[in-house]
């Protein structure tokens, strides 16, 4: 008698309600060590009831002390992010999940696959951006040589510029961009994040000083109730960051509907992270 045939997993992506269950349920396999990583970064695969993903899994014991973040753990605030994600309705963090692995708790985020020639940034000659980009500022290219640095005027870039304001990244650069199928884009990396002191680094410059879109302000509006003492998301953030952290974000908020535009650069934090990329 022959064994019965074995149906293969089905593969889960980022806009399947059934991925976070996934990631937070499924039998988690190292499969390889993420080296360009800062901190301990795992490839790993997850497996659920016959449903699979490939994921990153970052243990809080592989983190590095940070002594401008003392408070929490890159694991939660990365979590954190991916909550008011999910928030603002615009999915621009994979789905992401606190939860026990290999080598203790870590996050545990869905692996996003990139989609091929989609330019989000690029170096460029003379001193204003072609139409469709925008400028960040001059970046010295080597020999003496400066070249404008430009990101796309993209409404998805748009969307994460205003997350990115909310919950206070420290370190958008260009290679935590994920441009992804069906013209999604992702946000990666956020573990240094919600601090209660400005510290907002991001490539995503191109719209400071101009006014929030309509869209916007209605998110921001939504994330303002939502995190209110017994809201859902302030619910769902109190066990990731500090009591203190959630207080500045929504003041965070209540400062961007106040003001009504997107942020600008601040002089007592570099504006740019480094490297860019």
């Amino acid at each position: 008698m022959s064994a019965p045939e074995r149906i293969p997993p089905r593969s889960v992506t980022a806009v399947d309600p059934a991925a976070a269950v996934l990631l937070a349920e499924g039998e988690l396999t190292v499969r390889g060590r993420i080296r360009e990583a800062s901190n301990a970064a795992l490839y790993c695969t997850v497996t659920h009831e016959g449903r699979e993903a490939a994921c990153v899994y970052k243990p809080v014991a592989g983190e590095r002390p940070l002594w401008d973040f003392p408070d929490g753990t890159l694991a939660g605030r990365e979590v954190a992010a991916y909550e008011v994600s999910e928030a603002t309705g615009w999915g621009l963090v994979p789905p992401t999940v606190l939860r026990d692995g290999p080598y203790g708790e870590g996050m545990c985020q869905l692996w996003i696959e990139v989609a091929p020639d989609t330019e989000l940034l690029a170096l460029v000659d003379g001193e204003e951006p072609e139409p469709g980009w925008r400028a960040i500022g001059l970046a010295d290219v080597g020999e003496g040589r400066t070249a404008l640095l430009v990101h796309a005027d993209d409404e998805r870039l748009r969307r994460l510029a205003v997350l990115d304001a909310v919950i206070n990244n420290a370190d958008r650069k260009g290679g935590h961009l994920l441009p992804a199928a069906e013209h999604r884009l992702y946000g990666i990396d956020h573990g240094v994040t919600f601090n209660v002191e400005n510290k907002l680094r991001t490539l995503l410059w191109g719209w400071a000083g101009e006014p929030l879109t309509e869209e916007a302000v209605d998110v921001l509006k939504g994330l303002r109730k939502a995190l209110q003492d017994g809201g859902t998301l302030a619910a769902r953030l109190a066990p990731l960051i500090t009591a203190a952290e959630i207080d500045a974000t929504r003041a965070r908020v209540e400062t961007l509907l106040a003001s009504g535009v997107h942020p600008e650069p601040g002089g007592e934090w570099p504006a740019i992270p480094w490297p860019p990329v």
